[in-house]
Parts: structure tokens; C-alpha cells; sequence
């Protein structure tokens, strides 16, 4: 007599021989015969028309970079398409997100039409991040420019299917953001590419920052893009993406979309590059180390000391002993972070943290993360700021299509008001041990001190400041044309999304977040 287990017995092996051959549809092709490429050498780019204009200041300043922060949305996309235009041998991109919109096709194009005039392009674009394969796989076939994914999806429909079948890897990613001309010039910072980040939305505009380098740095910027272009989780997009997915890639028609034709306008008459071609925006120039993760983290195999925590700690060997000025959208402590800043606050180090409130934040479980050590913070004395959805921050005005709001993208600290940070990572774990990441420490009094002055006068009127009241629960303190509004409930908050949070704040997630 059979078994009435045994349909069971044959149900699960069924279900194996479906996964293996899910898993093995999911392989990765191989990466042999893949071209070897690398950044100019420091005589070569020297002898490029950037190289050419900044040689003077670059002799001034021997051993320094060149620093002009972009704060203004439309300011840091004007920065962009400047040094894509400006650019006489390459071009090394490299981004975590690139929408299909109008700041996205416009540097597309831009990127295009500098390959035309022989202009080497490096295009590596993190997978989880773009949703474009028909017009990158285009791009691909221009002589000039070549186009890789990190970490690729083999599965294209549904993406998703990857964190099923290969979770490890694709959880990790690649958060870096740069922009590199002739190794000459370069823009890293916060900004992804898309138009919540430029000011080209009606929806919500992402309050970012970004800094145009020139100078010392910029051999370092570029050894390691060429180390991320060979690193084993680089795939050409044409070994990724099926051949029969590309499709013409037509430049942006801004007759076909009001909002194009718009933001084209704005930018024509924008003084700010012609203002920096002039001379008005004059860089500060300053001792920069570039931190940056081993592209191995995107596989997890790389080694501690090859980690940007780590070489953050290296640079910042000096701790704090006055002031510790930190700005990170996702703001998500940890235990070991929440003693760090309490040690630092018993020592007498002012500590000041900005992040998202909750009605500004776009990922909830981010938010649960960080709300469970709010008091704990508070009790230690540090401050906290939360950054309000309806706030226009300095340097981070509206959208030219009117912008509905903001939310906090920017990542930078400063301490004692001599050195600040500017870069991609986030103070949460996600940043710290799984995605990759991107940096500049500068030694610049007149930086630091920047960010010190907009917790003093700008933060307070964009911000809740975040306190504890006579019994010990929090309160959120709004300053609303020179009144102190007191709310006793999160602002943003509903019944459905307070549970929500909550729920999150206890389950074992706070590695992913």
C-alpha cells in the first residue's frame, strides 16, 4: 500500500527541480573578454582644455583640491552638463539611480553628444537603480561609450526576482555618485540623477548637496572609478540585457513635454554657469582625502580595512571636542552609534543631528529605526532636528515646476567647524555594510563652518526640534513666523502609520535599514 505521504515526497521534489533550475536561469554570464579600460594619466588630462584652465590655480595650491559646494537643485544639474559639454577625452559616470525623465534624458543626450565628438564615456549605473534597458542597450552600441551594470539582475521582469534567488548579492549595491571630465573636474555628493533631485518635479524635491572638485583629489576620484569599471561586479550591459531590447535613442523632444521646455528655459537663464565661467564662484581650496568602499563589498568579500568606516576612522583619528554637526536623510543609529554620540555629548561635545521627519521621510522602515532611540538620544543630550515635508531649506529652493515639498537627501557632517564630510553614505547600516560608498573629508574652515551656521539659522525654521517633555515623552517644537508651536503627536503621523512604525521598530530588520 503506497504511502499517503509520498504525492507529498514527489511535490517536493518537483519543487527542488524548479528551484535549480530557477537558480541556474539566474546565473551571471562570465565576465572573460571583457575590455580593459583606464582613466587618463595625470600628463594627459593636464593637456585637455580643463586641464589647460585650472593649471594656474592647481599650481597655486599645490597638494589641494578646489571646492565649490552646489547646494541649488537646478544649480548642481547646470554643474553636470557643463563638464559633460566641457569634456575633451572622457567621461567616467557613475550612479546608484538614473530616472527616465527629463534631467536623466537631457544628461543622456548630453552624454551622447560628447561621445560624437570623441569623447570616451564610462557609464556604470548600480542595476537596482535604473529602469531603462531599451536606451542604455542603445547607448551601448555608440562606439565611444560603454555601458556596465553592478550587481546585475539576470531575470530583467520582475527585477524582484533576484532578491529571491540570489539575496545576498543583490541586497548589496552600489550608492556611489560621481561625475568625472578628462580627470580634470568632478561632481560627487548626495544627488542621484532625475528630476526630484534637479528641480525638474511638481512632486517632492530631494534637499541635497554636492561639491564641483578640481585639484589634487581628482587622480584618486579617478583610480577609483577604474577599480568599481573592472571590479567583478561590473557586467557589460550587452552581456545582461537581450539584444533585441534596444530600440533607437531618439534625443529629448521638449516641444512633445511642456515640462522639458520649461526647465530647458530655466536653465538658459540661470547665471549660474555663466557666473562661474566668469569668475563669481570661486572654489575654496583645501587639503580633500577621498574615502570610498572596496567594490568587493558589493560581494561581501571585502576587508575591513578597505571599508569606508574604516578609512573614516583612519582620517578622523582626532574625535570631536566641540561640535559634531551631522545631516543624513536615513538616519538610523544602531546601539553602538547611540553610545558613540553619548560619550561624545558627555565629554561636552555639542552633538546636532538632522534627519527626515517622519512626514518627510519616503521609506517608513528607515523611520522605525530611527525612532526607537529618539529618547535615549535625547536623554544624552544630543539634539535632533526633523526636517518638515513642506520645508524649503537654503539652497535647496522649489522645482521650476513648483516643487509640492521637500525631503532631506543630503549626507554631511562637520566637526569642530574645521572639517566636513560631503558624500553619498547615509549614518545607518545599510551604508555601513552593504551598500557601497562615496566621499570627500575636507579640511575647510570656511565649509564647516557652513553647516555649523544652518543648524543656527536655517534648520530651526525647516526643521521640528525634536524634545523631551516633564514626563519624559517627546514633543515636537515648530518655529512658525517667530512663534514656538508645541505638538505633543508625531507630526505626519496617522493611527494606521503609527502602528506601522511601530510594528517595524520591534522586528529583527535593523541590518537592512
Amino acid at each position: 500500500m503506497a504511502s499517503p505521504l509520498a504525492p507529498l515526497g514527489g511535490y517536493r521534489l518537483w519543487m527542488i527541480a524548479l528551484l535549480a533550475a530557477l537558480l541556474q536561469g539566474c546565473a551571471l554570464p562570465p565576465l572573460d573578454g571583457r575590455s580593459e579600460s583606464m582613466a587618463l594619466s595625470n600628463a594627459e588630462a593636464a593637456a585637455t582644455r580643463l586641464g589647460r584652465a585650472l593649471n594656474e590655480q592647481v599650481q597655486a595650491h599645490p597638494g589641494e583640491s578646489g571646492i565649490l559646494p552646489l547646494a541649488e537643485a537646478l544649480d548642481s544639474f547646470a554643474a553636470r552638463m557643463l563638464l559633460v559639454r566641457a569634456a575633451e577625452r572622457t567621461l567616467d559616470v557613475q550612479y546608484y539611480i538614473w530616472r527616465d525623465d527629463i534631467t536623466g534624458n537631457l544628461l543622456l543626450d548630453a552624454l551622447r553628444e560628447a561621445a560624437g565628438r570623441g569623447v570616451r564615456v564610462r557609464l556604470l549605473l548600480d542595476d537596482n537603480g535604473v529602469a531603462m534597458d531599451a536606451r542604455l542597450l542603445a547607448l551601448d552600441r555608440h562606439p565611444a561609450i560603454e555601458v556596465r551594470l553592478f550587481n546585475p539582475f539576470s531575470v530583467r521582469q520582475p527585477k524582484a526576482l533576484g532578491y529571491l534567488t540570489h539575496f545576498s548579492r543583490a541586497n548589496r549595491r552600489m550608492h556611489n555618485k560621481a561625475l568625472v571630465a578628462d580627470n580634470q573636474a568632478a561632481i560627487v555628493g548626495g544627488r542621484n540623477v532625475g528630476d526630484e533631485y534637479f528641480g525638474a518635479t511638481d512632486g517632492v524635491l530631494f534637499a541635497d548637496l554636492d561639491v564641483l572638485a578640481a585639484g589634487a583629489v581628482l587622480p584618486a576620484l579617478s583610480a577609483d572609478f577604474d577599480r568599481y569599471w573592472a571590479s567583478a561586479s561590473a557586467y557589460p550591459i550587452d552581456r545582461i540585457v537581450p539584444a533585441t531590447s534596444a530600440v533607437p535613442a531618439p534625443t529629448t523632444r521638449t516641444e512633445d513635454d511642456p515640462r522639458a521646455a520649461r526647465y530647458l528655459q530655466a536653465l538658459r537663464e540661470s547665471r549660474f554657469v555663466a557666473d562661474l565661467l566668469a569668475g563669481e564662484h570661486l572654489p575654496q581650496w583645501a587639503r580633500v582625502e577621498m574615502v570610498s568602499d572596496d567594490p568587493r563589498k558589493g560581494l561581501g568579500l571585502a576587508e575591513r580595512e578597505d571599508l569606508i568606516t574604516h578609512q573614516l576612522q583612519q582620517v578622523l583619528a582626532r574625535p570631536p571636542v566641540a561640535s559634531l554637526d551631522l545631516v543624513s536623510p536615513y538616519f538610523v543609529p544602531t546601539a553602538a552609534g547611540v553610545d558613540a554620540f553619548s560619550r561624545l555629548a558627555a565629554r561636552g561635545v555639542r552633538v546636532r543631528i538632522l534627519t527626515n521627519a517622519l512626514e518627510a521621510t519616503d521609506v517608513s522602515a528607515v523611520h522605525s529605526g530611527y525612532a526607537r532611540y529618539r529618547k535615549e538620544l535625547l536623554r544624552a543630550g544630543v539634539e535632533l532636528h526633523e526636517m518638515k515635508r513642506g520645508a524649503q531649506p537654503q539652497g535647496g529652493r522649489a522645482g521650476v515646476s513648483g516643487s509640492s515639498g521637500s525631503s532631506l537627501h543630503a549626507k554631511t557632517f562637520a566637526i569642530d567647524g574645521r572639517r566636513v564630510f560631503v558624500g553619498s553614505m547615509n549614518f545607518d547600516p545599510r551604508s555601513a555594510h552593504l551598500n557601497t560608498e562615496l566621499g570627500f573629508i575636507i579640511d575647510s574652515p570656511v565649509l564647516a563652518q557652513a553647516v555649523t551656521q544652518a543648524f543656527d539659522r536655517d534648520i530651526p525654521a525647516s526643521a521640528y526640534e525634536v524634545k523631551l517633555d516633564e514626563s519624559g515623552g517627546l514633543v515636537w517644537i515648530e518655529r512658525r513666523e517667530g512663534q514656538a508651536l508645541r505638538h505633543t503627536r508625531e507630526p505626519g503621523s496617522t493611527l494606521g502609520r503609527s502602528a506601522w512604525i511601530g510594528l517595524l521598530s520591534v522586528l529583527p530588520i535593523e541590518w537592512l535599514l
